[in-house]
């Protein structure tokens, strides 16, 4: 093996699988939520509300006080102000698409929703 082909094989070493030279920085800082209401959506739907009292690097949650939103009948898709407590609950990392604060945040109007025919009528005119 030529002395060429080591410096490109060692080059790099920092990014994923690059031999574990110190400590990986994760790029969630959660450690500002713990112990704040923190509002959790999963994969396939279901959404969670509860006070954050610990994570991993895996991004596996623990719950406290934990409720669960309860999808509408009709349209599963759609998510009900209905909840249901579930008390201390573990969230496998694997399953959190998203997690972001309850307190701070607001729902806003969807802009791609109900404002596509009147652009479409005033390119036709």
């Amino acid at each position: 093996m030529s002395s060429e082909t080591k410096k490109t094989s060692n080059s790099g070493g920092a990014g994923r699988g690059g031999g574990g030279h110190g400590k990986k920085e994760s790029i969630l800082e959660l450690a500002k939520f713990v112990d704040s209401q923190v509002r959790v959506k999963c994969l396939g739907g279901r959404e969670l509300r509860g006070a954050l009292r610990g994570y991993d690097e895996l991004v596996n949650l623990v719950l406290d006080d934990c409720e669960e939103f309860i999808r509408d009948k009709d349209d599963p898709e759609k998510i009900t102000n209905q909840t249901r407590k579930l008390g201390l609950v573990v969230i496998r990392g694997t399953q959190v698409s998203l997690v972001s604060p309850e307190e701070g945040t607001e729902e806003i109007a969807n802009p791609f929703l109900g404002g596509g025919e009147e652009e479409e009528e005033e390119e036709g005119s």
